[in-house]
């Protein structure tokens, strides 16, 4: 069944959020060896922003990021994506929830080492039935917005940690996904090759329009979101308007 179909049954209201939890909690083990990771979030994510999650080991980041993905459910409360509740949803329509509206980024790149670049783009693209003239010419396309247009054929260790990581963005939004979730993005990252990054999720947003919730431990990475969101102890402790690099001096320079 469709996501579209799917939401006729929920009955979601035109221009609802395009994420919302609604009093999440997340318990994982039993009895005294139980631990609360979550102790009833509230969160809206709109069409459009741009996010960064912040916090401890520990404070619950995670968690939350595992629940958006559709890797992990509730123990109580409501996740809703587009308005319908995910939770019931079916094993099959979580599945094409991921398929076809989330983009993902990891920390570790999470490339398949034996195949170029353009294979590692094309593997979203693959599940999603796609045929193989149609799934070069995105996969070309999503690698030259990135920067490597003339890298296609290059297997991961043919490439440097940035490169690398421009690829796993390609194949996140070569399906053009409604939201990137982006874990860690900069980890295993130099501070230079951090900042281009960084540049470049900024214009997926900006340009394309592409909501990014992004966890992150940095605070400079941090500040190119548009608001960023606290986690400490399972709970939001902070919901801020994030500054972006260049505002403060820009302020200054305005206040003179």
């Amino acid at each position: 069944m469709s996501m579209s179909a799917a939401a006729s049954q929920s009955g979601a209201v035109e221009g609802s959020p395009l994420v919302a939890l609604r009093g999440v909690t997340k318990v994982y083990g039993q009895g005294a060896a139980a631990m609360l990771a979550l102790r009833g979030v509230d969160m809206v994510v709109d069409e459009g922003e741009f996010v960064a999650v912040m916090g401890p080991s520990g404070s619950g980041k995670s968690t939350v990021m595992n629940i958006l993905a559709c890797l992990d459910t509730p123990t109580q409360g409501q996740y809703f994506f587009k308005g319908v509740e995910v939770g019931a949803m079916s094993r099959n329509q979580r599945a094409l929830l991921r398929r076809q509206y989330l983009g993902f980024v990891f920390q570790g790149f999470n490339l398949l080492g034996r195949t170029s670049a353009l294979e590692n783009v094309e593997l979203p693209l693959i599940y999603r039935g796609i045929k193989i003239e149609e799934r070069h010419l995105l996969a070309r396309k999503a690698l030259a917005v990135v920067g490597l247009n003339g890298w296609e054929d290059h297997t991961p260790s043919e490439l440097s940690g940035g490169q690398q990581q421009r690829v796993a963005i390609a194949r996140a939004i070569v399906s053009q996904p409604a939201v990137l979730l982006a874990d860690e993005p900069t980890g295993n990252l130099d501070s230079g090759r951090s900042l281009e990054i960084m540049e470049l999720l900024t214009a997926f947003n900006q340009e394309m329009g592409i909501t990014i919730i992004m966890v992150t431990h940095e605070a400079e990475m941090a500040r190119f979101a548009r608001r960023v969101i606290h986690f400490r102890d399972g709970l939001i402790a902070a919901d801020e308007t994030a500054t972006r690099p260049g505002q403060e001096e820009s302020r200054e320079r305005e206040g003179r």
